[in-house]
This record gives structure tokens, C-alpha cells and sequence, in this order.
């Protein structure tokens, strides 16, 4: 308590209580006896309001230390009484309202905050507790409106602060960050830049200006501001600023250098060892991230998104097994978090697990609708997981059970409606029900006409139906004169080509050559004219294109998946078609495509047993197409299993007939028919005569 005394005596002179002793002023003796005179009642109000206004301190610092009810309510009782005897003390109104804003009774301590202003505008005290409540009470409130309302308040009072004290640099700042949170980036900006006038070594000017620099993508400024600063005195929320400046601009080199700086000076901190893991990551240095992820578990252990992190680089490794030990770490410290739930499911989708994916995934959306409220976060949250649900369906082939996914999508709102429409039409294109998904594109469109993304997906529809000149038509309809224009001629090159129309789908991989300005792009064209050349037989170009491709990317796993099994289809170089396709398998482990090419290609080299392993593998991912099916026939027959062979020739010349007009590939359904024929004919003559009847 004595630690108040001080503070105590100095409101007291300002209270006025040094006029009751004018003597001493002077440095007179005083008597102590009381003097009687006209002045003496007056003396006796200010002995009372002094004494009730040291009293009010005395249980405001009880109350610091023991935040008791009782001890708040007795200061203010002692502060009230104090006031009540010097109405006109704007140091006693000043302590009220602190008292109140300490104690958490706002509306009072605005209401005292306001009563010292009407009488003393230029009170700074009361101006910056009353900044200071509006800030505090910012969070507290519930929507948009009422936020930017009190913001405006405390705007109004820190302006006037400023205006007042222009040295305040403190409020200066406080003008700052609420003009960013009102939008008004203008004024924000010109205050923080008049701060740096007067004092350009202030780190708390620089990170602000910085991050509204950041904020409107204007890297230039705000690398230059950070360097010059960081010159002079290293700060860790500077450097880290500086590598997200540097991330941005793709070089990634800086970036890194900049987070390793921040970390340097501060290795405890968080945000620092997360910016150089995932600067490290951005550079695929995995080992080298997943140290630095590892460090941040030792200061973050039950921080969920590390071990998701570190569960993403596992998975880049093709470490399936380890990365499932993370993500399931990150479940134990977030088990309702929708980012771990979605990389859980998809983990599993990528082993092939998708019993493990769909029961995850569903069992999120029973959680999420088990939520009582409707909420814009509850219902963005079943967004996503129905997407999910449906996807993981269609991916299984559980068509129906996708559509009705998509169909509870469809019922959240207009904003999901749309999306979930394109989703069914989808789902029963990949179903080979053209009839449905025309008719649900009939209805999609009837409410969305001049939607782009239903006009193409027609388009392509009309391909899958033999019907490649209207969709071509339909498409071409669609050309801008703009960058967009890629899209449509690369659907033009692939609806011709399905269709078997090289002419013209070399034209559009033309067309889509010349607009293909991103290296994305140019692999997408490239994958394009290797498979022309190739469905041409045209081989040598086919390879041409294909390297330049793996060129450029190593790791395109349609590429080395399309080029591999092209080299096992002709029975050459099966090594490297082995390897070719391995790689793509590197990538995507699940993919039944690649795992059928390399069944195929170990066929080739007459290893059956890991033929059939793999076809089997990629059966079970696709288990309705049918040279899928076809393929693991031909193994088994060479295995001298021509009864099972039978059956998988049967199941594909079954697919075969059910094939969308666009797949159907009749030599191959020829070839299929004239295999089961002679293999009829032979287990007919191998079976024993019927005996005779006696």
C-alpha cells in the first residue's frame, strides 16, 4: 500500500489541497492547531474530499492485487463521496472513471470519462482512457457494424489526443492500426509515415507501414523500408516480415535468409521457425524443413498444424506410413479441426484406403450437423465435407452415394447450388449415364445459362457422346481473344482426340501452344502432342514430346505414365518402361492407371506374378474398366489360368459395350471377342465326351 502514498499526494496537490496551506508554501511555520476563519468549512470539504479520494486509492491498489469485488466497490464508493465534495477536480472525475475501467464497468467509465471532457476538452488523461475503453471494448462486440462504429469513437479521441500532444507517438500508433482496421489505409499510411518523419528509428512505425505495404502487394516499398531499417538495428518481427516480402517474389533464396536472421535472434520464437520451414519446404529442401518443423514441435508441442506440416512433407517423400503417424499426432491436439480431418481422408484416399477416407470424412459431417445453430462457419464447414464425401464416392465409384452428397450440398444455400449442380452432372458422366447427365445439365443450365463452367462441361459431354464437332462448336463459342481462350482449345484438342480426329485436334494443340504461356501450360500441351503422336504411331515424335516435358518437369506423372506404358504397348526398352512408370507410381501410388501400365509392362517382360499383383491392385481402384479387365485376363491366361481368364475377358468385354460412344475402341472389342471365341473352342475340345446314356 505505501507504494500508493506518492500518488496519492501528488493528486492531492493537483485536487488544489496545497491552497488550504498557503503558509507552508512560502516555508512559514504552521501551527497545528486548527485556525478558526470564514475559509474553515471550505477547509473541511477539501480535508474530507482528500481524504476520501486517498481512500479510493488506497482500495483501488487492493483491488490491482486482489481483483475482490468489495475492494472495487469501495474505491469507487470513496472516489464518488470525494467527487461529490470537489465537483470541479477534473484529476478526482479522471481516477472515477479509471476506477471503472479497471473494475470492467465501461458504460460508468465512459459516462465519468465524457462528464470530465464536457467541462475540460482538453483533459489528455480523460481522452486517452476513454481511447483506451473503446479499444478494449472492440473485441467484445458481435458484428461488423457495431466494431467499425467504436472504432470511429476511438478514431475521434485519438485524433484529438494527437492533435493535443503531437508527441504522443504511442497514440500515433494506436490512430494507425485502427484506421487498417477501419480500411482507411490512406490515412493509416500517412500517419505512420509522419511518425518516421520524427523518429525513423521507431520499430513499431516500421512493422505497421511494412505490413500495409505487404498487405497491397507493393513489394518494392516495402523491401526497401525493411532493409534500410534491419541496416541499423536487427529486429526478428522485421527479418520475418522481410522473408514474407521475399516469398512473394519468389525468391526464395532471400526469404530464407531473411527467416534464418529472425530465428538467429530470437530462437524461441514461433512465427520465426515456421517462416524458414516453410521457405525451406517452398524450396523442396524436405529433410531440411522437417528439422527446422521438428525444433518448432519442442517450443509448440500441442500446435496441431506442425505435425500436419510435417505429415504434407512425408507425403512428398512417398512416406505414406510416417505420414499417417503425423496427422494423427495433429488429431490428438485438434480432433475436430477440419484441416486435419481433410488431409486424414485424403491421406488414406492416397493409399488406396478409401473405406478408411469415406468412414473419416462422413463421420466429420455427422459431427459438424450434430452442431446446434446455423452458422456461416458450420455451414462452410459442410461444404467442404460434403465436396469431400462426394469426391472420395466418385473416386471408389460409389456413384449414387456421390450424388447424394453432392445433393446435400446442393440443399446448404444459392452459393453452394451451383457447384454442387456441376458435381452431379460430374459424377454421372465418370458413371457412363450420359442420359442423367444431360439431364441435370438441362436443369443447371435453365438456372444458370451463361454460366462458363456448365457450357464447357455440355461441350465436353456432347465429346463423350461421339458428337465431337458440336461440342468443338459449342466450345469455340466460349473464345475471348484472352488468356482464358487455353482452356477451351486445350477441351477442343481433347474432345477430337478422343474422338480419333488428329487433323483437328492438332490444329487446337496449335492454337493452345501459342497461348500456353506458363510452364504449367506448356506441359499440358506437350503431354497433348505426345499422345497425338502417339495414338498416330507416329513413336519418334511421341518421344520428342514427351522428354521435352520431363525436361522441364522430371515428376509429370501423366507424362512418364503415358510415355512408359507407350514403350511397353511396342515391347521395347521394358527396363526403362519399368521405370518410367515406377516413377509416375512415385507420385501417385493409388493411381489404378499407372498401376495397370506396370502390370502391363512386367507382362511384357513375362513376369507374371508381379503382373498380376499390380493389375489386381489396379482391378480393386477400377473395378469397370475394362482394359483394365482385359489386361489381367491376358496375364492369367498366360499363367495357364484360362477359366479365370474367361471370366476377367468376359467383365471386359461387358465394360466394353457400356463404354461411352467417344471410348468405344471396336478393334479392341474385336480382339477381346475372337480371344474368348478360340478359348471356348478349346475348353470345348479338351472337355471330355458326355457319356452315353444306357
Amino acid at each position: 500500500m505505501r507504494a500508493w502514498i506518492p500518488a496519492v499526494a501528488a493528486a492531492w496537490w493537483l485536487m488544489g489541497g496545497a491552497s488550504a496551506y498557503p503558509a507552508a508554501q512560502r516555508g512559514d511555520s504552521v501551527s497545528p492547531a486548527p485556525q478558526t476563519s470564514s475559509s474553515d468549512s471550505g477547509n473541511d470539504s477539501r480535508a474530507e474530499a482528500y481524504f476520501n479520494f486517498m481512500m479510493g486509492h488506497v482500495y483501488e491498489g487492493e483491488y490491482r492485487s486482489s481483483s475482490q469485488k468489495e475492494d472495487a466497490d469501495r474505491a469507487v464508493e470513496h472516489y464518488k463521496k470525494a467527487y461529490a465534495l470537489n465537483p470541479e477536480s477534473a484529476v478526482i472525475g479522471e481516477q472515477l472513471a479509471e476506477m471503472y475501467f479497471i473494475s470492467q464497468q465501461l458504460r460508468e467509465a465512459v459516462t465519468e470519462a465524457q462528464s470530465v471532457l464536457r467541462r475540460d476538452p482538453a483533459n489528455l488523461p480523460a481522452r486517452r482512457l476513454l481511447a483506451r475503453i473503446y479499444v478494449r471494448s472492440l473485441g467484445d462486440l458481435p458484428n461488423r457494424t457495431e466494431q467499425s462504429a467504436r472504432a470511429a469513437l476511438a478514431i475521434e479521441q485519438f485524433r484529438e489526443i494527437i492533435r493535443l500532444d503531437p508527441s504522443d507517438t504511442d497514440s500515433a500508433l494506436w490512430l494507425a492500426r485502427l484506421y487498417r482496421l477501419s480500411s482507411q489505409d490512406g490515412p493509416a499510411e500517412q500517419t505512420l509515415r509522419g511518425i518516421l518523419e520524427s523518429d525513423s528509428e521507431n520499430a513499431n512505425a516500421v512493422e505497421q507501414l511494412a505490413q500495409l505495404l505487404l498487405d497491397h502487394n507493393k513489394l518494392t516499398e516495402a523491401v526497401p523500408l525493411l532493409e534500410r531499417y534491419l541496416s541499423q538495428t536487427p529486429n526478428g518481427n522485421l527479418y520475418d516480415q522481410l522473408g514474407d516480402a521475399y516469398t512473394r517474389m519468389s525468391d526464395l533464396a532471400r526469404a530464407e535468409q531473411a527467416y534464418r536472421h529472425a530465428v538467429q535472434l530470437e530462437p524461441e520464437r514461433a512465427r520465426h521457425l515456421r517462416g524458414l520451414a516453410q521457405s525451406l519446404f517452398d524450396q523442396e529442401r524436405y529433410q531440411e524443413a522437417l528439422g527446422e518443423y521438428q525444433r518448432l514441435v519442442g517450443l509448440r508441442p500441442d500446435d496441431a498444424t506442425t505435425y500436419l506440416r510435417m505429415g504434407t512433407i512425408y507425403r512428398r517423400l512417398k512416406r505414406l506410413e510416417d505420414a499417417e503417424r503425423q496427422i494423427l499426432l495433429a488429431k490428438q491436439r485438434a480432433p475436430g479441426n477440419l484441416e486435419v480431418i481433410y488431409n486424414e481422408a485424403t491421406l488414406y484416399e492416397d493409399q488406396g484406403r478409401f473405406e478408411d477416407a469415406i468412414r473419416v470424412a462422413s463421420d466429420a459431417v455427422a459431427a459438424v450437423k450434430a452442431q446446434t445453430g446455423v452458422t456461416p462457419g458450420r455451414r462452410r464447414n459442410l461444404a467442404i465435407l460434403y465436396q469431400l464425401v462426394g469426391r472420395l464416392n466418385r473416386s471408389a465409384e460409389n456413384y449414387t452415394a456421390a450424388v447424394s452428397s453432392f445433393e446435400e450440398l446442393q440443399r446448404l444455400g444459392p452459393e453452394e447450388d451451383l457447384r454442387a449442380r456441376l458435381l452431379i452432372v460430374e459424377s454421372y458422366q465418370a458413371a457412363r449415364n450420359l442420359p442423367s447427365a444431360f439431364a441435370e445439365m438441362s436443369k443447371a443450365l435453365a438456372t444458370y445459362p451463361n454460366d462458363r463452367s456448365l457450357r464447357i462441361n455440355q461441350a465436353l459431354l456432347y465429346g463423350d457422346n461421339g458428337q465431337p464437332d458440336l461440342a468443338a462448336e459449342s466450345l469455340r463459342a466460349l473464345l475471348t481473344r484472352s488468356p482464358a481462350d487455353l482452356e477451351i482449345q486445350v477441351n477442343v484438342a481433347q474432345v477430337y482426340l478422343e474422338n480419333r480426329r488428329y487433323a483437328e485436334a492438332e490444329e487446337a494443340i496449335r492454337l493452345a501452344e501459342g497461348l500456353a504461356a506458363q510452364p504449367s501450360a506448356r506441359e499440358t500441351t506437350g503431354f497433348l502432342r505426345g499422345s497425338l503422336y502417339e495414338r498416330q504411331e507416329k513413336f519418334d515424335q511421341a518421344e520428342r514430346a514427351f522428354q521435352g516435358v520431363l525436361a522441364a518437369n522430371p515428376r509429370n506423372a501423366a507424362v512418364l505414365n503415358y510415355y512408359g506404358y507407350m514403350l511397353a504397348e511396342q515391347g521395347v526398352r521394358l527396363d526403362e518402361a519399368v521405370a518410367l512408370i515406377g516413377r509416375a507410381l512415385a507420385e501417385e501410388p493409388a493411381n489404378a492407371s499407372y498401376l495397370d501400365s506396370m502390370g502391363w509392362a512386367y507382362f511384357k517382360q513375362d513376369r507374371l506374378a508381379e503382373a498380376e499383383a499390380y493389375l489386381r491392385k489396379a482391378v480393386n481402384r477400377s473395378a469397370h474398366n475394362p482394359e483394365i479387365l482385359a489386361h489381367l485376363g491376358d496375364v492369367l491366361a498366360k499363367s495357364g489360368r484360362e477359366d479365370l481368364a474367361a471370366v476377367q475377358w468376359e467383365r471386359a468385354l461387358a465394360e466394353w459395350r457400356r463404354a461411352l460412344p467417344a471410348e468405344q475402341e471396336p478393334e479392341k472389342i474385336s480382339e477381346l471377342e475372337q480371344k474368348l471365341s478360340r478359348l471356348k473352342n478349346r475348353l470345348a475340345q479338351q472337355a471330355p465326351p458326355a457319356a452315353e446314356p444306357r
